[in-house]
């Protein structure tokens, strides 16, 4: 099977709930892209969207990535085959049981968005195949096209959006404010995109209890946990990034003048699941994926990941949400063969991360979180 275009991948999702009404819905997402592109997410669970703690899933958000979406979709087509059939699975010399299939099936929603930028996927699979951003043509300069073209969909989120207020100015922070900047325009302010809305239309509106989310990317062969702007630490509540007595300072490497704070439960689960998820992928074909910290890559903001915790920081209303990003692979267009090999490392870590995730105990609201 080559790589899957923009309508086979929604077509995925809308067959397999039609294949398997009983264990799935399809949910459409509330804004089209900027292309007029309806986007379909793919809930899985055994039960009603509110009956359970919820894991939310996502992909092809940078549009030369190509293998997440198929990731994402092969990886709800397993587990719903296996759970209807009563079998289980097994990705090279990793196995599953049918009793684990139906333990996640049974006590966890599973929420796969297989492509948040369908317009950016069509651009790269048929013009430009090293497009990353999304297409939408409103904030370029007058008369701007090609590179002026687009937002990096993963720096357009609410965290730490002013860089230049909150970070060192020598940080070197994975983002920009230029328009033509050819990959990593952060966009005018937080959530102007509909692609980013509506991630956070999944997580605020559709599954408020959500506490587990993962952004499928490549490349690096990574497994990465919060935070990105910054070394964790979890001795100092003061330094976080709602504390503007540190701005200007946040970013470098090796330093003491900040460090993110996270408590240390949430530290240790975060990198608990991201072993997991790596040890797990690691037993397909030996395949050596790191589990780190967003910021040991290289510093960034506005993503994802870092949004997604944050959120309970934020607004304690809000459910507390271990968020991640993997970078799979070593390319962004491997060839297919070593791609299909690439979707079944990925799925084992993502079963073993969800079969984990399930067997967390319920959250209970602590008194410490880090306030300014």
């Amino acid at each position: 099977m080559p790589y899957l275009n923009i309508a086979e991948v929604d077509s995925a999702s809308v067959n397999l709930a039609h294949a398997y009404p009983d264990l799935c819905e399809l949910v459409e997402l509330p804004e089209t892209s900027v292309e007029g592109v309806t986007c379909h997410a793919l809930r899985m669970g055994d039960h009603d969207a509110g009956a359970h703690d919820c894991a939310v899933l996502i992909g092809g958000v940078h549009a030369r990535e190509w293998g997440s979406c198929e990731i994402l979709v092969d990886f709800a087509a397993d587990l719903l085959e296996a759970y209807k059939s009563g079998s289980g699975l097994r990705y090279g010399n990793k196995s599953f049981t049918a009793d684990d299939i139906r333990t996640l099936l049974d006590h966890l929603n599973i929420v796969v968005f297989p492509l948040v930028n369908p317009d950016g996927r069509r651009y790269s699979q048929t013009v430009e195949p090293m497009w990353r951003k999304n297409r939408n043509p409103a904030h370029a300069p007058a008369g701007g096209d090609g590179e002026c073209v687009g937002v990096d969909i993963n720096r357009n989120y609410d965290f730490l959006f002013d860089v230049a207020a909150a970070f060192a100015p020598t940080a070197g922070v994975r983002v920009s404010s230029d328009p033509c900047d050819p990959e990593l325009y952060q966009g005018p302010h937080p959530f102007s995109e509909p692609e980013t809305r509506n991630v956070r239309w999944l997580l605020d509106d559709a599954f408020p209890r959500t506490r587990w989310f993962v952004d499928v990317h490549s490349y690096s062969q990574d497994m990465l946990y919060v935070w990105g702007d910054d070394e964790d630490q979890s001795d100092d509540k003061s330094m976080n990034f709602l504390n503007p007595a540190y701005n200007g300072r946040r970013g470098m490497a090796d330093d003491t003048e900040y460090r993110e704070y996270i408590p240390k439960s949430d530290l240790d689960s975060a990198t608990a699941l991201a072993r997991s998820f790596s040890e797990a992928l690691r037993g397909v074909r030996g395949t050596k994926y790191t589990p780190k910290s967003g910021f040991d890559l290289y510093p960034t903001c506005g993503t994802s990941d870092d949004y997604a915790f944050s959120r309970h920081i934020t607004d304690q209303d809000k459910e507390k949400i271990l968020s991640y990003t993997v970078e799979w692979g070593t390319e962004f267009q491997p060839p297919w063969d070593e791609m299909e090999h690439v979707i079944k490392d990925v799925s084992a870590g993502l079963l073993q991360f969800c079969l984990d995730a399930a067997a967390m105990p319920a959250e209970v609201p602590a008194p410490d979180q880090a306030k300014p």
